[in-house]
């Protein structure tokens, strides 16, 4: 027998194509209306009043609103705390079950089980489901029904595991006479949130379902190219989908279907990176203290590091004297963007170079980071930091120098983030500092005046890593 009055809760799955808990909560009832709730808990966190994630978000809101009015529905969209506004919600609506997408992040689960109680409380029920993975929780362990520490054999048994029945899309379309029928609500301002539009370009990364696929469609043309084209930020190499996987503007399911079934090196590559993904996930929810500054390799918990406050400042605010790091920093701190490669590179140059902790990057990337997901970035973090599962052995030392003209070996993206540099010479680009006194003045770029020298010399600093690195090691085999 079908549920009389059901709610579905949006979090991080602002779709209405491809909803696991939307197609259960449509399938199972007669009535089904739709909420957000814009999270205080998470916005007191936030310190900018245009941050832009909150702009994504209520942009992708509106527009899904928009689609349930043509539907003839509406989405809720509360502000407050989940715990007290679900609850409330349910029992004003009086329904018999809230349905939602299941989250793998300690605070997200902590919150579920709250939510819960009191809505058993109520005699509720909440019916949870997986959305934003393929493979979940436990789905994928080791012989000893571990969960994996090597991401390779985890890929492999991740890969095996895969077929159609994993990959098969939920028809929401199918139910969508079960929404609840009603009158449009009014919608709330970004101001009435405390916040204010201003950052994100939406041209340059279109919102919502609809912009979503805008960016899959794009990607589609490109994808043969992933695997040569992905380590270069001055091309456009990447699929540019991670905001979107981020919020669930788009299915998982839809994406690895995609690249299952067209194989290839390019599909192949980025299906690696979706299942790199899911690793950190599985990480998260296996190992909550991750997310609480614990290092995965407890010998790396308390590295002596220096923790420079001025060289932090420079790092943040890409006045390193390292062009590459400099650019990374800067397209960051403009676009709330910063391509992978770069994110490795400017990782490894602050943990290893300027001898920060890690969790001080961390921390600078999940405030500005627009696709910022806690697994992903504690994951990345961990692996440049070689702190973490799997992660960059601590012996190995990116040279931010030779990253760059490996990378952006015409300076292209040099060129375009460090406008001081825009006069100098593609022989010296990579490090400036080497750049004759004479040809400095000849094209108007005097080290220490017009751009920083370098605040740090890499081949001293390597060996200070290193040291630092063994020292954690040998007092581990004490």
């Amino acid at each position: 027998m079908k549920l009389a009055r059901s709610l579905c809760w949006f979090r991080r799955d602002l779709r209405l194509s491809d909803h696991a808990a939307l197609y259960h909560a449509l399938k199972n009832s007669l009535s089904v209306q739709c909420v957000f709730v814009f999270d205080t808990d998470i916005l007191a966190q936030l310190t900018d009043p245009q941050d832009r994630r909150v702009e994504f978000i209520w942009h992708s809101l509106h527009e899904l609103n928009q689609r349930l009015q043509h539907l003839g529905s509406n989405l809720l969209v509360l502000h407050g705390k989940p715990v007290d506004e679900i609850p409330k919600l349910a029992r004003t609506l009086g329904v018999q079950a809230v349905f939602c997408n299941r989250d793998y992040e300690p605070e997200a689960r902590q919150r579920d089980t709250n939510v819960k109680a009191e809505l058993s409380a109520l005699d509720i029920a909440l019916h949870t489901y997986k959305d934003q993975v393929i493979f979940e929780q436990s789905e994928i362990l080791n012989g000893s029904k571990n969960p994996y520490g090597v991401f390779t054999p985890y890929k492999n048994a991740w890969l095996k595991k895969l077929d159609h029945f994993y990959l098969r899309s939920y028809p929401t379309e199918r139910y969508f006479s079960a929404f609840a029928q009603g009158a449009p609500l009014c919608f709330p301002t970004l101001a009435s949130l405390g916040f204010a539009t201003g950052k994100l370009n939406t041209k340059a990364l279109p919102t919502g379902e609809s912009g979503a696929m805008l960016r899959f469609e794009d990607f589609i043309g490109r994808i043969e190219k992933y695997r040569e084209a992905r380590d270069f930020p001055s091309v456009k190499g990447v699929s540019y989908l991670s905001t979107h996987l981020r919020f669930g503007t788009l299915s998982i399911r839809k994406l690895a279907a995609y690249a299952h079934s067209l194989g290839g090196p390019g599909a192949q590559t980025w299906l690696a990176e979706l299942i790199w993904r899911e690793f950190y996930q599985m990480l998260l929810y296996h190992h909550p203290p991750l997310a609480y500054g614990h290092s995965f390799k407890p010998q790396f918990n308390t590295l002596a590091f220096s923790n420079d406050p001025v060289k932090f400042a420079a790092w943040c605010e890409g006045r390193t004297g390292f062009p590459l790091i400099d650019a990374a920093m800067r397209q960051l701190n403009l676009t709330g963007y910063m391509h992978n490669r770069l994110r490795m590179v400017a990782a490894s140059f602050l943990v290893k170079d300027l001898q920060i902790d890690w969790r001080w990057g961390e921390r600078y990337f999940a405030q500005h980071l627009l696709d910022f997901d806690l697994a992903a970035n504690n994951g990345g973090w961990q692996w440049s930091a070689s702190t973490g599962c799997d992660a960059q052995p601590w012996f190995r030392i990116f040279n931010p120098v030779t990253q760059s003209g490996k990378f952006d070996p015409q300076g292209k993206f040099i060129y375009r983030y460090v406008a001081e540099l825009s006069r100098c010479p593609l022989k010296w680009l990579h490090a400036p500092w080497t750049m004759p006194t004479s040809e400095q003045l000849h094209c108007g770029v005097l080290i220490g005046r017009d751009y920083p020298a370098p605040v740090v010399d890499h081949a001293l600093a390597r060996l200070k890593t290193l040291a630092l690195y063994k020292a954690a090691g040998d007092k581990e085999t004490q």
